[in-house]
């Protein structure tokens, strides 16, 4: 009998900066975790094998995409898709704020961060080229996944041309800290209504995985979440590292749909005239 539901799951932790060695143990323990609560789907923070605040150490914490200790983390679980946060090297000076999907001992895509903030506490374009594609994933049959890195999200029409894609789950690491952008701009409330305006929106269940604890001079609040496509809240991290779980349902998913068909009704040939002014 054909399983239409999927269970995911997303590890909240605190990477060390640049503790590239421990953090890969740190990862095939939640990996480990997540396995024996059968998911099918486990999603890391944002950079979260090589911390956040990198700066000009950035090219010590690079490493292309087929690089053996990816394909090492791939094969802890080879059934599992897992999402993780890395400094990709494409070529010589080239970095990239970069999401792997590992599945069955190999990297199977992988997401390059589009919007590349420089505002507040906040300075990537300084240190991470651009990514211009937005890959899907197949987690298993009948579910694929789109990621949108941290503030990929805050551009939606990143966010739409994703959802273009037609996939079943939106997948967001971020690395969110306490009053990074402003004292008056609050992350830990404008990321639940970003999360939850998305799910809503498009009928889309949200995986926002976030860090917890501290880095420097930054404080990292958690707040990880699993949604579903109504932007209910399924599964919610405490204030502590910590695995969190859920079940998506592919009928749930149609239902949503059915009700609000925004990806139906898109009209992206309006929306290309439009843009061509």
């Amino acid at each position: 009998m054909k399983d239409d539901n999927l269970r995911v799951a997303v590890a909240q932790i605190n990477p060390g900066l640049l503790q590239i060695d421990d953090n890969l143990a740190l990862h095939a323990d939640y990996i480990g975790r997540a396995r024996r609560r059968g998911a099918e789907l486990l999603l890391f923070p944002e950079l979260s094998l090589t911390g956040y605040q990198l700066g000009r150490d950035t090219p010590a914490a690079a490493m292309a995409a087929d690089d053996p200790r990816l394909r090492e983390l791939a094969g802890q679980a080879p059934e599992l898709l897992v999402v993780a946060g890395f400094v990709e090297e494409a070529g010589p000076g080239e970095y990239y704020n970069a999401a792997a999907y590992l599945q069955g001992g190999r990297v199977v895509a992988v997401h390059r961060k589009l919007n590349l903030p420089t505002y507040g506490g906040l300075e990537e374009g300084k240190w991470f080229h651009r990514g211009d594609s937005i890959p899907l994933a197949e987690c298993k049959p009948g579910w694929r996944a789109v990621t949108q890195i941290c503030a990929d999200m805050w551009n939606p029409a990143l966010v739409h041309c994703a959802m273009l894609r037609r996939p079943e789950l939106l997948l967001s690491p971020i690395n969110s800290a306490s009053a990074i952008v402003s004292d008056e701009f609050s992350n830990e409330r404008n990321w639940l209504t970003n999360v939850t305006f998305y799910a809503m929106l498009y009928g889309m269940p949200v995986l926002m995985a976030n860090r917890y604890g501290a880095e420097r001079d930054a404080w990292f609040w958690g707040g990880s979440r699993i949604l579903g496509p109504r932007g209910e809240v399924l599964a919610q991290a405490d204030d502590q590292e910590c695995l969190i779980d859920a079940v998506l349902a592919r009928d749930a998913i149609a239902r949503a749909r059915f009700d609000h068909p925004a990806i139906r009704d898109a009209d992206s040939p309006l929306i290309r005239k439009l843009l061509e002014g």
